[in-house]
């Protein structure tokens, strides 16, 4: 169960770091505007991360049959990727501008006063959740049930996608850097686990 929330933890970190944008941007805005903006996040990214780690799981069934011996160190090698092109993203500075600009979009000025543009709320929720769905594929793994697996990725993110919304209206974005890089390090913990010790 531990490795269950340690990966929803880390998966939820793109989430989380976009939701801090969101929230940023949102500064000068009411509360109850914000409530509105963090209950979306939670929604929106929560139902996404919820989702594709499924499919990934499910895919990955099908193809553990064929990769049976090979299976631990593939799905290793996915987590070790995603950790580190979470890293990377980080440390090149390529995600503060991305989460800037998606954050002007969803943001979309509606007569006078800003509201969420739900379309792109929702890619970017797809966006955030594609490498949970590859990651989904390393469930097949570990000694759990998916299912729950899955239910507990999609509460976790929503909860951060919550949180995040907040702490970026509060105090602005000096949380997005660590919270992927810390996501991006616990990948690669749970990928090497997987690779050497299942």
């Amino acid at each position: 169960m531990i490795e269950v929330l340690l990966l929803a933890i880390a998966l939820a970190m793109d989430a989380f770091a976009v939701a801090i944008g969101l929230g940023a941007k949102s500064q000068k805005h009411s509360s109850q505007y914000v409530l509105r903006l963090a209950m979306y996040a939670a929604l929106y990214f929560g139902i996404a991360q919820g989702i594709m780690p499924l499919i990934g799981y499910l895919l990955g069934a099908v193809l553990l049959g064929w990769l049976a011996a090979a299976a631990p160190w593939i799905g290793g090698i996915i987590l070790i990727v995603l950790g580190g092109k979470m890293l990377y993203e980080v440390f090149a500075g390529h995600n503060e501008e991305e989460i800037d600009d998606i954050a002007e979009e969803v943001l979309a000025k509606n007569s006078g006063y800003k509201s969420v543009n739900h379309k792109t709320m929702f890619t970017l929720a797809i966006a955030t959740s594609i490498d949970a769905m590859a990651a989904g594929f390393t469930l097949n793994l570990l000694a759990l049930n998916a299912w729950l697996a899955c239910l507990i990725i999609a509460v976790i993110t929503a909860l951060f996608g919550l949180l995040g919304v907040y702490l970026g209206w509060r105090s602005g974005t000096w949380l997005e850097d660590k919270a992927e890089a810390l996501g991006g390090w616990v990948l690669i913990a749970i990928g090497l686990k997987v690779m050497f010790f299942s």
